[in-house]
């Protein structure tokens, strides 16, 4: 009775759907009840990631992990506040704010001991937003494990951010160890190249430089602080990111564009003994791997998202650092103008697009 008060909600509630050639379509669904191990989240902040609009929003692309199951609720970025429980919960309780980390895996393998549900490949594995409904509604069920306690300094919208975004940039920086001896290079300042740059800054990077074709996009990573240099990408960029490092390269780089140019130019970008991650997804890339790759010695890595332990360090790591995502998030909506949103993350007119609800700022 007691949670049935505290939750006051109606019965019916109207959830976003995407059924693909960049449209968005609300479709009425029943609240859900928690179950053994689950929680009900009062959605406060849903945002929407780049790979929801390649992989979902203009066509249903995905295969496997990034399939879309037509009619599910859309949002896999989702943060709120514990709203009921269900039986054989041990951690949350009414009330708690939680960012929620968006893949539920088996729980068994090694991947998910290891808190990198990302990683399952168990058939049961599913993604909120893709394979389970997600946090562009009111509500939103999830597995207690997937729900991380957001600290009271950050807001929800932080809480969204680093649900998969900012988690992806801080799983690509401690991959690679970024630290104060480090320049930093990152390809793509989209919210998760944003999010690199910030978050290298708070580690130490004495230098952080970006390249960015979108001439609003470097300038609003300058505004913020960001980055010490924003870089229009031509054929003098290369040039320029030695010129700022004494001719050597950067000893870190992160590509977050997913392109074949960025990708190549981080590691072109790379001093010798220097570490490289890619982040940014999709599409290809071709090089010489001997005079690019072998001879300057360069590491490279694959880094997918975070893991259950990363993020709940990163939400730690935000609140004592006193730093917020959110500055990223260019775009508030209500949930009623989410055709509005997709269409200006689609068309680059926004760096990061948030549905907020009331109470969720």
């Amino acid at each position: 009775m007691a949670q049935a008060a505290a939750r006051q909600r109606e019965e019916v509630m109207r959830g976003v759907i995407l059924p693909g050639n960049r449209t968005v379509e609300f479709k009425e669904f029943p609240v859900p009840q928690p179950q053994h191990g689950q929680v009900l989240v009062k959605i406060m902040a849903s945002a929407i990631c780049g790979s929801d609009i390649r992989a979902i929003y203009r066509a249903h692309i995905g295969e496997g992990a990034e399939r879309y199951i037509p009619g599910m609720i859309a949002g896999h970025e989702p943060c709120g506040q514990i709203a009921a429980v269900g039986p054989g919960c041990q951690a949350l309780k009414v009330g708690d704010r939680v960012s929620v980390y968006h893949i539920s895996g088996c729980g068994v393998c090694d991947d998910c001991r290891h808190g990198y549900q990302i990683s399952c490949t168990s058939p049961v594995r599913a993604a909120y937003g893709w394979q389970r409904h997600g946090g562009h509604a009111p509500w939103m069920l999830a597995d207690e494990r997937d729900c991380i306690p957001l600290p009271a300094s950050l807001s929800y919208v932080d809480g969204a951010m680093c649900a998969c975004g900012v988690g992806t940039a801080w799983e690509s920086l401690t991959r690679i160890g970024v630290n104060g001896g480090d320049a930093l290079l990152v390809t793509g300042l989209g919210p998760v190249g944003m999010g690199v740059a910030m978050l290298g800054k708070a580690l130490g990077a004495n230098k952080v430089i970006g390249t960015e074709m979108s001439a609003v996009r470097r300038k609003l990573a300058l505004d913020l602080g960001l980055v010490d240099e924003a870089l229009e990408v031509d054929d003098r960029t290369l040039a320029r990111i030695k010129d700022l490092t004494r001719g050597r390269g950067c000893e870190a780089s992160i590509d977050c564009s997913g392109t074949a140019g960025g990708r190549l130019l981080a590691l072109q970008a790379t001093r010798q003994w220097g570490r490289c991650a890619f982040v940014g997804e999709g599409g290809k890339i071709e090089f010489d791997v001997s005079p690019l790759l072998i001879h300057p010695q360069i590491t490279l890595f694959g880094s997918w998202v975070t893991s259950l332990k990363h993020m709940s360090d990163l939400l730690d790591r935000l609140d004592r650092w006193g730093l917020h995502p959110e500055k990223i998030c260019t775009t508030r909506l209500p949930l009623s103008e989410a055709a509005r949103g997709y269409k200006m993350a689609d068309q680059g007119e926004a760096a990061k697009v948030c549905f907020v609800f009331d109470g969720g700022v």
